[in-house]
């Protein structure tokens, strides 16, 4: 699992705090707090990769299947008595 830029977290957790009606300002920092809070704990749950490891999978992914299409390109070409 990955960690989040916590200043994602603290823009997303601020700007729902800004979203609460004039009247409830000093609610706001709470809020805020609450907010942030939350979403870290919400997104901890998930079970997700940094966009970094998904291109590294990607990448052995793409390596592999290359190897696979050579080694059945070969195994066919043994098959068949050509070398």
């Amino acid at each position: 699992m990955s960690s989040f830029d916590p200043r994602l977290i603290d823009d997303l957790a601020r700007r729902l705090a800004a979203s609460v009606p004039e009247g409830a300002l000093a609610l706001r920092r709470d809020l805020e707090q609450n907010f942030k809070g939350l979403l870290q704990s919400q997104l901890a749950r998930l079970d997700l990769v940094t966009r970094e490891e998904f291109d590294v999978q990607a990448a052995v992914l793409k390596r592999t299947r290359e190897k696979l299409a050579d080694l059945e390109s070969r195994l066919s070409s043994l098959e068949s008595g050509d070398t």
